[in-house]
């Protein structure tokens, strides 16, 4: 299977994982606000499951090095198979959160502040789990995240006060989305083995990880989305057939957003080995800057907003930027 050899690759592994996980949600908007976004979140969870098992049939069966794809799923035991799989729920249960806050408020809100939690959160969990990088300059890293957050958050409201609608629905369910993602790439880490060229016994490497990790967000999708179709936060009720209304554009467009996140996560797993797992999350996570970038530039979601509210979107660009390079930093 193909393995990262250097720090700097991993790195740059972990800035496309950037890339990617601050990238995909442009898909949502692409298929249209007429494309309820459960409709399209199961669009975008089939595309994760193929990218993963394409990664896995391909770079993960290829080279001399570590195990190949199938060789790893057979010899995994049930504990690896039960935390690669719980990650993808709880990753699925979150997720579906803050597409929801995207719909509600937008990606330069539920981006940073859904997200940027995560970040904070999760580099917390994962550095606990495998200290690896100087502890100084990473939580330096995340508490200049914390502040960047709550500047986008205040953005947000003046934004809210504008259109006369109140923030607490968009902002709350982008931080109780944000709190649950923060655990999912922990679950994830812990089933596989750090060496990924004499990978422990038992364990997975990060393809068969990945593509199990994708089956837990499948199955559990026919439960909570199931579920948020019945019981919409917002707008009607909707029902199985009318996944089947949306035209190929759509379907495409969802499929697609799927097949970017998992690039950025087959990525991030990949570049763990050197960059340890709260590096490789951590920057992953700075999708949030990634992503409210879109938001404020490509989208124009603060074109309402109070002029004043540019100094606080300045801010949160600037410090989400200096932290993500300390938690670069923190592991050369």
């Amino acid at each position: 299977m193909y393995i990262i050899e250097s720090y700097s690759l991993a790195v740059i592994f972990c800035i496309i994982t950037m890339l990617c996980w601050g990238s995909w949600a442009n898909t949502q908007k692409l298929a249209g606000s007429k494309w309820r976004f459960e409709l399209f979140y199961w669009d975008y969870v089939f595309g994760i499951v193929i990218l993963a098992l394409v990664f896995g049939l391909t770079l993960g069966s290829t080279g001399d090095a570590g195990r190949s794809f199938s060789e790893d799923l057979f010899q995994a035991d049930s504990k690896s198979y039960t935390l690669a799989f719980l990650g993808g729920v709880i990753f699925n249960l979150a997720n579906i959160l803050i597409v929801a806050a995207i719909a509600y408020a937008g990606m330069s809100v539920a981006f940073p502040v859904g997200i940027g939690l995560a970040l904070v959160l999760g580099v917390i969990v994962n550095y606990v789990s495998a200290q690896k990088g100087d502890p100084l300059l990473l939580f330096l890293g995340v508490a200049l995240v914390v502040m960047a957050i709550v500047m986008d958050a205040f953005a947000y409201k003046k934004l809210a006060q504008t259109k006369q609608k109140s923030p607490r629905t968009g902002l709350m369910l982008a931080l109780a989305g944000g709190f649950l993602m923060s655990f999912f790439y922990f679950f994830v880490a812990q089933s596989m083995s750090l060496d990924f060229s004499n990978p422990e016994g038992g364990k997975f490497t990060p393809y068969g990880a990945v593509f199990v990790f994708s089956i837990g967000i499948l199955m559990s999708n026919f439960v909570f989305n199931t579920i948020l179709m019945r019981k919409p936060i917002e707008g009607r009720p909707l029902n199985a057939t009318d996944y089947f209304k949306g035209s190929p554009w759509v379907h495409f467009v969802g499929i697609l957003g799927g097949i970017i996140w998992c690039i950025g996560m087959s990525f991030s797993i990949i570049a763990a080995e050197k960059a340890g797992p709260a590096i490789s999350y951590g920057l992953g996570q700075g999708a949030t800057m990634v992503a409210a970038f879109w938001g404020v530039v490509i989208w124009r979601e603060f074109k309402e907003a109070p002029k004043s509210t540019n100094t606080l979107l300045g801010g949160m660009f600037l410090l989400f930027l200096i932290g993500l390079t300390l938690i670069v930093y923190a592991g050369s």
